[in-house]
């Protein structure tokens, strides 16, 4: 059985690492351009402000959300695995990435119709989008948590 702490396997994921990092950073900077060169000031301003409202969202509601969840999980009456916290975690994550990028769009049905743009029920489709990711992340959850308890019989 190969070691995972391989030489080769760090300098994989080293790489793996270096390109996505250079992919994320050539992604800003083209958006940056285009945004620049396609918006005007106050449309720039607004895309500030609603970066700023995205990154305090995360900081002061949904990172402590997300702590809070894990501290009642582990402080339940019987223990939850770190795999399901993660999966917990990882749908919470989820969640909340598409709902910030459907709020704009809820927003912009409250100022009046514009069929050609907003063609839907977002703030349905959002609800409903959060009970599919609660669905799943349970179905995943009692999935892993069955599987687990396969390993660790076939272990014994």
């Amino acid at each position: 059985m190969r070691e995972v702490d391989d030489v080769g396997d760090i300098r994989r994921f080293r790489l793996a690492r270096a390109i996505l990092i250079g992919v994320g950073v050539l992604g800003l900077l083209l958006g940056a351009i285009e945004l620049v060169m396609k918006q005007t000031p106050i449309q720039i301003v607004g895309v500030a402000v609603w970066m700023l409202g995205a990154i305090i969202l995360h900081d002061a509601i949904l990172s402590p959300l997300v702590l809070g969840i894990s501290v009642l999980a582990r402080r339940a009456g019987h223990r939850v695995s770190k795999g399901v916290l993660a999966i917990m975690q990882g749908a919470v994550v989820v969640g909340s990435i598409m709902t910030l990028l459907v709020v704009p769009e809820v927003y912009a049905k409250t100022l009046g119709p514009n069929p050609t743009v907003l063609t839907f029920d977002y703030a349905q489709r959002l609800g409903v989008m959060w009970l599919v990711i609660a669905a799943l992340t349970a179905l995943t959850c009692i999935l892993y948590t069955r599987r687990a308890a396969k390993n660790r019989l076939q272990r014994q």
